[in-house]
């Protein structure tokens, strides 16, 4: 059997969920111990891992990406019963996506379900503490912003499995020329 047959099967799609879910939790979790003080409240501390570039501090985003805050668009809605239907909206648009996408696609599939086990992470947080909890810092360049906003596990698995999306047609250009044309063919 081959690699791109073991990592195209739902067990190992499922396992690719609970990994990000557990891992998630389980650095958010450390996060939390190392960076809050007796009452709970951040201690503030800052730990460099790699100089200025990446360190670790912990910060609670009660907002979506990037600390926005769409819940705001619905202000008669808890900020908890509005993260609960949109995350509801956006697991069962990325289930229908993900069967949509042909079974051969293994990259387009396995971005999906890193963007899902992502998306669970951050969602459990919100059901749980009412924010999410944050603590992975990166300086980019100057030129596009001072630091990059602060973020977890979670969100890692949800921008590297968009970037999976959107590069599986680049990389498995043939396998998408052949899907494609399968299409056509049989719409004739």
């Amino acid at each position: 059997m081959k690699i791109i047959d073991i990592v195209n099967k739902w067990p190992f799609h499922l396992g690719v969920i609970v990994f990000s879910i557990v891992s998630d939790q389980l650095t958010k979790l450390w996060a939390l111990v190392r960076f809050t003080n007796d009452t709970g409240a951040p201690n503030h501390e800052v730990i460099n891992v790699i100089g200025e570039w990446i360190r670790f501090q912990l910060v609670f985003n009660k907002g979506a990406a990037f600390s926005s805050r769409p819940q705001d668009l619905m202000p008669f809605l808890p900020p908890w019963l509005f993260f609960l239907l949109i995350s509801i909206v956006a697991s069962v648009v990325l289930l229908w996506f993900y069967r949509s996408i042909d079974k051969r696609d293994w990259m387009s599939r396995l971005g999906v379900v890193m963007i899902l086990g992502g998306a669970v992470g951050n969602f459990i947080d919100r059901m749980r503490l009412s924010m999410v909890v944050d603590f992975i810092d990166c300086d980019l360049p100057d030129f596009i912003m001072t630091r990059f906003p602060t973020f977890n596990v979670a969100d890692s698995f949800v921008t590297v499995g968009v970037a999976v999306v959107i590069l599986s047609p680049v990389i498995l250009r043939k396998l998408h020329k052949q899907i494609k044309d399968e299409k056509q063919g049989t719409e004739h």
